[in-house]
């Protein structure tokens, strides 16, 4: 049987490296992930028991297609404390994990065809969504000086859309107020739709993450409850809208997804009272990233930048390797640490650069650094 091109994507290079490091695992090796960005907590315990009564007192089914109307509410009070943004929460649309929230956004704002344009480094399914629904990502080659983050001056004249993330995916970066503003005006002015993602906005390590919503209301805010509320299997986000595309994107979800899982909207919603547990977290990912600036050039990764935010270091291997997805695989057979290639996030510059994940426990991060510093020594030695 025939298959689409639409459907010739990438794979996702980090999924790969999971099943590396479980096969090795399954052959009783003890492995260091460092490859994925998944914190090694669990759901909040709020969150947990909020779906334990709900289980209790009736049938979970179908919710109506944005989501639960309580659920929606209390993500808009987050908007209020988060930002200081009074957000109607008929704006927001509870999602299939982030993931459902780019599925919808690019549908609701595209038409097949049309060029999206996306920072590089950057998330790689932005592009494999993009060309499984026909549209063609355009990659914007970011340079270190701008923090590896996309500026108004080099977006393209014949885009239709513009997708962010800050913090950055993997670089950890993120836009400043002035920064985030240039590309919001630019592309208002140029009629270019504007797509934030904000997924890992709640961990930072100075200044707080800048909302696009601050500073316009006709863009699309995307954000989950994977990262901060360390959430990533219960498939549960949310995207902000404006008013005006509210019913479109209602349509779209109702077709393509029915709802998001119930039980996963019950937990949210239990999450976002767990504020407390949360922060906790925070104070680990701070850590960790302390003793990976320290523990990386000692182990001879010496081109790395500090992140803002999320739970990444991004590195430049050049020196040692040309070939990173190689490099990772002898890493991962060699040290026992699963880290992952660049070409994930830049298929031009990737195969030079690797991601470190500190989302696992301090326990992780010190050993996985110990056995890298360990690998490097007997490489180079």
């Amino acid at each position: 049987m025939k298959v689409s091109n639409r459907s010739a994507v990438d794979p996702f290079i980090v999924m790969d490296v999971m099943e590396a490091a479980r096969r090795a695992e399954d052959q009783g090796r003890h492995i260091i992930h460092m490859e994925v960005g998944q914190p090694a907590t669990g759901a909040p315990e709020k969150a947990r028991q909020a779906l334990a009564q709900a289980m209790e007192q009736g049938p979970l089914g179908y919710t109506v297609a944005l989501g639960l109307p309580e659920l929606r509410a209390g993500i808009a009070d987050l908007y209020k404390d988060w930002y200081g943004i009074d957000l109607d929460p008929a704006r927001v649309v509870v999602t299939s994990g982030s993931s459902g929230a780019f599925i919808l956004a690019f549908t609701a704002l595209f038409d097949a065809g049309d060029k999206v344009g996306l920072g590089e480094p950057g998330y790689p399914s932005y592009r494999q969504i993009l060309s499984a629904l026909d549209l063609k990502p355009i990659g914007i080659q970011s340079q270190l000086d701008n923090r590896l983050q996309p500026v108004a001056s080099d977006l393209p004249d014949d885009i239709k859309g513009l997708i962010v993330a800050s913090p950055g995916n993997p670089s950890g970066t993120m836009l400043d107020r002035t920064a985030m503003k240039d590309l919001i005006d630019t592309c208002a002015a140029k009629d270019i739709s504007f797509i934030s993602d904000e997924i890992y906005h709640g961990i930072q390590y100075g200044a707080r993450a800048v909302s696009a919503l601050e500073l316009s209301d006709n863009v699309y805010v995307i954000n989950s409850f994977s990262k901060y509320f360390s959430m990533t299997g219960w498939r549960v986000g949310w995207m902000i809208v404006p008013e005006d595309h509210v019913r479109v994107v209602e349509r779209l979800a109702q077709n393509l997804f029915i709802c998001p899982p119930h039980a996963a909207q019950i937990a949210a919603l239990g999450a976002l009272e767990a504020r407390d547990e949360c922060e906790a977290h925070l104070q680990v990912y701070t850590e960790n990233r302390r003793l990976m600036m320290e523990g990386l050039p000692k182990a001879g990764f010496t081109k790395i930048a500090p992140p803002d935010g999320a739970f990444y270091v991004y590195a430049d291997v050049s020196d040692v390797t040309e070939d990173s997805r190689a490099f990772c695989a002898e890493i991962l057979d060699k040290a026992g640490v699963a880290v992952t290639p660049g070409l994930d996030f830049d298929k031009h510059r990737g195969a030079q650069t690797i991601r470190f994940s500190y989302a696992r426990s301090t326990a992780d991060i010190t050993e996985g650094l110990e056995r890298l510093a360990r690998f490097m020594a007997q490489r180079q030695g």
